[in-house]
């Protein structure tokens, strides 16, 4: 059986290959490049097929006017039905009574549970977040709502500390950063990638919620947008060094853009990436009839329950 690891890179879409507004086109990122045959992460690669890596752009539009927000692109892409078109707009950030009930109607967390697979969430949410929660302070946003709605839990600080989750910068730093927050461990990025690797490999299908880069486009700071980037790019690369065998597949994708354009503060109507990394069979199998968001749910379960 196949094993799905899903980056979810919160925020980015596939802008132009333009250095002076497009963090991707200014930053070095050596192995995510090496993967597109030495071309940027940029709308102009797209399409790519490459000995190890496939680059597609897929539309987060859904045939909506307006941009495409987070809580309804999320759930889209959680749910493999158009959710902007079912509540009539693009909504976000967090998920309004409609996208909550369609989120718990079902999802991939859900699915691949009954299907009998092994899924899970590798973030680590720390106690002041599940307090806010209980308390009414905060919201759910969409992909913790799937998990929560499948009945799933969500990883803790015990998990974080016990080596079975990460933070959402992947090393911890920012945890530490946090007095109020219980110690944790700190990984270089080299290091958080291969346990990010080790940690995939122990599910069907695992996803991981990278929400700084949405932050970052909206702080539209190039310097910073640059750093989280090429912070990225090594643990990208101590992933790909400790990746599985030919039956494991890497899905790097987006619910909007946002990031790939620092001129605007604001979303983008962009093409968001969907990169495949992995043999080219898995890839080719995955990549059949990925133009949306909504493609993301069937090419899961056909991957992982009819590969």
């Amino acid at each position: 059986m196949s094993r799905i690891l899903l980056l979810f890179m919160d925020g980015i879409g596939l802008g132009a290959d333009d250095p002076a507004c497009n963090p991707f086109a200014a930053c070095e990122m050596p192995a995510l490049e090496a993967l597109l045959g030495s071309r940027k992460f940029v709308f102009e690669t797209a399409p790519f097929k490459g000995d190890e890596a496939t680059l597609l752009s897929v539309d987060p539009t859904l045939g909506l006017a307006g941009t495409p927000q987070s809580a309804s692109g999320q759930a889209a892409l959680l749910t493999g039905r158009n959710v902007p078109q079912e509540i009539g707009e693009h909504y976000g950030p967090k998920p309004n009574p409609p996208i909550q009930q369609i989120l718990r109607e079902g999802n991939i967390f859900s699915t691949v549970t009954q299907l009998g697979g092994k899924t899970a969430l590798l973030n680590a949410y720390p106690p002041q977040y599940f307090e806010a929660i209980e308390r009414g302070h905060r919201l759910y946003s969409a992909i913790p709502l799937a998990v929560t709605a499948a009945g799933l839990p969500l990883m803790t600080a015990e998990d974080i500390q016990a080596g079975r989750a990460l933070s959402v910068d992947f090393t911890g730093e920012g945890w530490a950063a946090r007095p109020e927050f219980p110690p944790v461990p700190i990984y270089s990025p080299l290091e958080a990638g291969k346990k990010l690797a080790h940690l995939a490999a122990q599910y069907d299908l695992t996803w991981f919620d990278f929400w700084p880069s949405d932050y970052a486009g909206h702080r539209q700071d190039m310097n910073s947008a640059i750093d989280l980037l090429e912070t990225f790019d090594i643990v990208l690369s101590g992933l790909l060094q400790e990746r599985g065998g030919d039956q494991d597949l890497v899905v790097l994708t987006s619910d909007h853009g946002n990031m790939e354009d620092l001129s605007q503060r604001g979303h983008t109507r962009n093409p968001v990436p969907a990169l495949l990394i992995g043999s080219e069979e898995l890839r080719d199998h995955f990549a059949e009839g990925l133009e949306n968001l909504t493609h993301f749910v069937p090419a899961i379960r056909r991957t992982l329950f009819s590969s």
